[in-house]
């Protein structure tokens, strides 16, 4: 049994899609066992450096629903990890929003789950990044804060950045919300944009990257694109295939 950082891999289970293998792996570390499903490029490029994607589901959810965002039907050159959140206070599943929380179960399991996975595939570490929805977006923002040399870009759907939560280092951001949202206001997500638009220093009136698609700093090395649209608390239709083409766009640079 291949001993990680903090948590420890104990089972992995195949399955098969048309598109991908998945499988399902748990790590059991810290007295809580964590899942996740992870579907991997085709055999034909397992020689080859992939990219790789982390996805967080909202709060109450679970990955076997979260997978039919099909982050990895759009991507099948990437590895693309989805994320069981474990109970929360209320007792549903759910991910920490502020460093500290939950004794940051959720950050230890991004760097084990990393170590894990560097072991098993050909990671290109320059192209590594994170995405979640309501809850599991809020956790986004907690791993730019907490990990900004990590990954190379971030877009979290229907998202707050908490007060607590201190974005430092300029990273590229795609942040996708809906002026109806009454779960997570549209209020405090225009404010979690205007104070990544400051960290990653893209003043201005922004350029139109299609129907309510606004990208600020589009000739920098770290732009904020945001993507409105006039639901609400809502994962929208083709929002999957608008963040695999954002994550495309960018990779760490040296």
């Amino acid at each position: 049994m291949k001993r990680l950082p903090t948590l420890t891999l104990i089972a992995a289970v195949t399955l098969w899609t048309q598109i991908a293998s998945a499988e399902t792996i748990t790590w059991k570390g810290d007295g809580e066992t964590r899942l996740a499903i992870i579907y991997a490029p085709s055999t034909k490029s397992a020689g080859e450096k992939a990219p790789l994607v982390f996805a967080f589901h909202g709060h109450g959810d679970d990955i076997q629903n979260f997978q039919y965002t099909g982050i990895h039907r759009m991507w099948p050159e990437a590895i693309v990890v989805y994320f069981q959140g474990l109970p929360s206070r209320d007792g549903l599943s759910g991910w920490q929003v502020e460093k500290g929380d939950y004794n940051d179960r959720d950050l230890k399991l991004v760097d084990a789950a990393l170590a894990s996975l560097r072991g098993r595939f050909k990671v290109d570490d320059t192209r590594i990044y994170a995405t979640g929805f309501s809850n599991g977006a809020n956790f986004t923002y907690l791993l730019w804060a907490e990990r900004p040399g990590l990954f190379a870009a971030y877009a979290p759907v229907a998202a707050r950045l908490r007060s607590s939560v201190h974005l430092t280092q300029p990273k590229p951001l795609f942040h996708i919300a809906g002026i109806q949202d009454s779960q997570i206001p549209f209020a405090d997500q225009k404010s979690a944009i205007e104070i990544a638009r400051r960290v990653d220093g893209v003043a201005g009136e922004g350029a139109s990257c299609g129907n309510g698609c606004t990208v600020y700093g589009a000739d920098t090395a770290n732009p904020v694109m945001t993507w409105i649209h006039a639901g609400g608390h809502e994962y929208p239709p083709s929002t999957s295939e608008r963040i695999v083409k954002f994550f495309r766009d960018h990779s760490l640079r040296p």
